[in-house]
């Protein structure tokens, strides 16, 4: 049985129906006045940040600090994920659809002075449309996008081909004009460089970056909700889950995630440290290489070609038991796999029938290779018709504990079935560019999904395959005309009950294709130094993650310990949220300050 450990799942329905609702926000918040001696907050990374510039990052610790340097133009609050204005103020949608009218939020100026214009959402879209380096981490918001004009320094318009649902989940970072616009090759190594990460308008403002070491940012004194109570946020890098858990166990560090059952388990009830287990935004899943190819259809990559047989790819999942990954891996802090989002956004999540789902019966699967055409070789192996034999590579990624033990059960289950496994566990960059470039068999991957599920979906259109060999524009490299055309349907839906039914037949058929094998929904295991810090906030408010979020919110709330703090979650104080015709305001809501702390890296150096 699945053991969930005591926790309730939020479902985000607010945020489907508010999703291409007109919004009025009020203007900033008024920050109380910061603390007087210098602080710093200190968040371990296991994860590589593979990219700073905006353009290119895809790795979630990447985005993640992407969010707390720049803002979007809107962005999903922390209350409940519901749109709310970023460096849009207000927005809204011509009769047909066609047509979307952004406000730009008054006096917002870059970290150099400059104004945040209208022009700057212009640039910044207009580039990832013309410029397919560009497109790279976030192309698929604009593949709709017919065309993106700044009439004036405040009004931003976006014309788009066919109504698109998700208009106000457009998680794009906007980036100075006056910085990038020289810039001719986005992967020229100059622009992970402080001359043009480093100027932002977001809650902190990229200082330094030390590849595999440290990144860190100060806080930003006119951020237009208000300066953070923290000086400087760290972002530490360590090897492995291990050394980042007797870190924050000696205090060099205050915040850390992605913890295995067994250290959360571990960390419950120490003195000075409080555990926080929420509801997850990501699906894990093993990738089974589909025949990767480019935009243009020319093969790349060295995969099996016993993968492009979608009774293989079956046959795998036949194989395959999720239960004891739930049980065995993640502790029980996690569910079983349905589709690709996950049951946190219960209206869009798809749940197999029991008609239509995998159930773990190796001998099924024996059954399933035999009738395919893949007898069982004189060494215990299979052989394909072309004389090949089922031996497969499986890439992971060494610093992580699930993808270590993954590993090894997955070998184990294919074994039985007659597929020989390798298995190549590197770094996060060795995957990224493996499976970029279509060089792996089987990868063990996971994405964390957004509140409007446009985004992960769109990774699985054909339209997402990358244009040349090495880009991370698709996540499978899944091309099927069936899915393309839900997927499309979806994404033009304005009804929400009828979007979301479209968006779990694409799941459906994306389930039934077997470009990935989704192995489970994890919990976000976390904890925290609360002898240093009171609390985070939250998304969602009542059960959710503080890192990794949609938004800047986690540290941009923290609370010092022995301080009390009132700010703006973005969601909920000082907002006017206009839905049709009517008008409701939102009282005030949970502080949104981040904290201060003395001590900082170069104690450690």
């Amino acid at each position: 049985m699945v053991k969930m450990r005591g926790i309730q799942r939020r479902h985000v329905r607010a945020a489907v129906a508010m999703l291409a609702v007109p919004v009025l926000v009020a203007g900033p918040f008024v920050a109380p006045a910061q603390a007087q001696e210098n602080t710093v907050l200190r968040v371990a990374l296991v994860q590589e940040v593979d990219h700073l510039n905006p353009f290119l990052a895809s790795f979630s610790s990447s985005a993640m600090i992407g969010r707390m340097a720049w803002e979007f133009l809107t962005l999903p609050s922390a209350e409940d994920a519901t749109p709310t204005g970023g460096v849009a103020e207000k927005w809204e949608p011509s009769p047909d659809g066609l047509t979307w009218t952004f406000t730009i939020r008054e006096g917002m100026t870059w970290s150099d002075g400059e104004p945040v214009t209208a022009a700057d959402a212009a640039f910044t879209f207009n580039r990832i449309m013309e410029d397919p380096a560009a497109a790279e981490a976030n192309g698929s918001y604009v593949t709709n996008f017919e065309s993106v004009t700044a009439p004036d320094d405040r009004t931003l318009v976006i014309k788009i081909k066919e109504p698109q649902a998700s208009m106000t989940a457009l998680d794009v970072p906007i980036v100075p004009e006056h910085i990038w616009a020289d810039v001719e090759d986005m992967a020229d190594p100059k622009t992970n460089s402080i001359e043009y990460v480093g100027v932002g308008d977001g809650p902190f403002l990229i200082t330094e970056f030390r590849r595999n070491e440290v990144v860190k940012l100060k806080a930003n004194p006119d951020y237009w909700r208000g300066a953070p109570k923290v000086d400087e946020l760290q972002f530490v890098s360590y090897e492995n889950a291990d050394a980042a858990v007797n870190a924050l166990l000696t205090s060099e560090v205050d915040f850390i995630n992605r913890l295995t059952p067994t250290q959360f388990d571990s960390l419950k009830g120490k003195d000075g440290i409080t555990t926080n287990q929420a509801v997850g935004r990501r699906f894990n899943d093993l990738l089974l290489n589909p025949g990767a190819q480019t935009l243009e259809r020319k093969p790349i990559g060295d995969g099996h070609p016993a993968l492009r047989d979608v009774r293989v790819r079956k046959a795998i999942a036949t194989a395959i038991d999720p239960q004891t990954i739930v049980d065995k891996v993640v502790g029980g802090y996690g569910e079983l796999p349905g589709g690709i989002v996950p049951p946190l956004y219960e209206d869009f999540h798809f749940t197999p029938s029991p008609e239509q789902a995998y159930k773990f019966d190796p001998e099924a699967a024996k059954a399933m290779l035999d009738e395919a055409g893949y007898p069982m070789g004189p060494d215990g192996v299979r052989v394909g018709p072309d004389g090949k034999p089922l031996k497969f590579r499986l890439t992971g990624r060494a610093s992580e504990d699930f993808d270590q033990r993954v590993a090894d059960y997955v070998a184990g289950w294919l074994d039985a079935v007659g597929i020989s496994v390798t298995k190549e566990l590197v770094s996060d960059n060795e995957v990224d560019v493996k499976t970029s470039a279509g060089n792996y068999d089987m990868a063990l991957s996971g994405w964390g999904t957004n509140p409007d599920p446009d985004y992960i979906l769109a990774k699985q259109a054909c339209e997402s395959l990358p244009a040349v060999s090495g880009s991370n524009s698709t996540a499978a490299f899944f091309c099927d005309e069936e899915y393309d055309r839900l997927y499309e349907q979806q994404r033009a839906e304005t009804d929400p009950a009828a979007r979301a039914e479209l968006v779990r037949q694409a799941q459906a058929r994306y389930y039934d294709q077997v470009p990935s094998v989704v192995l489970d929904y994890d919990n976000a295991l976390e904890a925290y130094r609360s002898d240093k810090f009171e609390s985070f906030t939250k998304q969602p408010a009542d059960n959710g993650p503080i890192m990794e979020q949609n938004g800047p919110w986690g540290f941009y709330g923290a609370v010092p310990a022995g301080e009390s703090a009132a700010a703006d979650d973005g969601g909920s104080a000082g907002m006017w949220i206009a839905v049709g015709a009517g008008v409701l305001i939102v009282g005030a809501g949970a502080g949104l300050l981040v904290a201060r702390r003395k001590k900082s890296i170069e104690d450690q150096e």
